[in-house]
């Protein structure tokens, strides 16, 4: 394999492991530093907060500590209280599959449907 280049592993659902999550902490903040740092461009913004596509991340990990909301987590250490995010994460590509970047394509309409109910976090929280 390639350098640089990551496997999937796919579990026996068909849901896509995901290297990286980014989870509620994003929510109604999205804070750009992570989709402007990220250097395969696999970060992508939604509505409410921003999404990693699983298949285009590479598993570099360059966005975890540039989150000042520490709202990114590896996926194994995912707080079992925002679990739900990694599916979140994934399926909000399950419509459009992978665009191949996050240049150029606006999603900027849309949430997960699990998001988009979420309740509004005030300014500053």
């Amino acid at each position: 394999m390639p350098t640089g280049m990551v496997t999937r592993v796919v579990e026996a659902k068909g849901t896509t492991v995901m290297a990286y999550v980014i989870s509620e902490g994003c929510l109604d903040v999205k804070d750009r530093t992570c989709l402007d740092n990220c250097p395969v461009d696999c970060i992508y913004e939604g509505v409410r907060m921003v999404y990693i596509h699983p298949d285009e991340c590479i598993d570099c990990g360059a966005c975890e500590p540039l989150c000042p909301q520490d709202a990114i987590y590896f996926e194994p250490h995912l707080p079992d209280e925002l679990s739900q995010y990694a599916a979140i994460n994934a399926e909000f590509f399950s419509a459009t599959g992978s665009p191949g970047g996050a240049t150029g394509v606006d999603y900027t309409d849309r949430d997960h449907p699990a998001v988009a109910v979420l309740p509004t976090r005030p300014a500053n929280s």
